[in-house]
């Protein structure tokens, strides 16, 4: 069976990381399905859904730090003279990191590591309004 869930965050600007392990996991459960797969994708070009353990020197300073020594946000990208915004590091970091990612699930429980939590993360220069989808696949 394939069942189709989503739920809404707000984020902020410049790199806001967020755990929604809790909301992928409620979704799980919400499904009524046992076992199989979820895909967490958020529909957009200049976000990302991934994994990591989310705990603050690494969420808040040190993938903050790794973006922005990698694609700056106030560097000179041409997307900035084609639509007249500032959002190129936001569409480099996206293709980056990618906008989905699938994790498996037993027992209407994520199987993850000990400390890996699954993490969306703002590219953008604006606070946006984020739609995460969560498609599920399973019995």
């Amino acid at each position: 069976m394939i069942v189709l869930k989503s739920f809404e965050i707000k984020t902020k600007p410049f790199c806001d990381v967020i755990n929604i392990t809790n909301q992928v996991q409620n979704t799980l459960k919400e499904s009524g399905l046992h076992s199989g797969i979820v895909n967490v994708h958020v529909a957009g070009s200049t976000a990302s859904i991934s994994t990591t353990e989310f705990e603050p020197g690494l969420v808040q300073h040190d993938i903050k730090d790794f973006l922005e020594n990698l694609l700056p946000y106030d560097a000179h990208y041409r997307h900035h003279q084609t639509w007249g915004d500032h959002n190129g590091s936001g569409h480099l970091r996206s293709f980056l990191l990618k906008t989905s990612q699938t994790f498996p699930f037993h027992n209407t429980t994520l199987i993850l590591g000990t400390w890996q939590q699954i993490i969306f993360i703002e590219c953008d220069e604006k606070p946006r309004n984020r739609k995460i989808y969560c498609q599920i696949i399973g019995e």
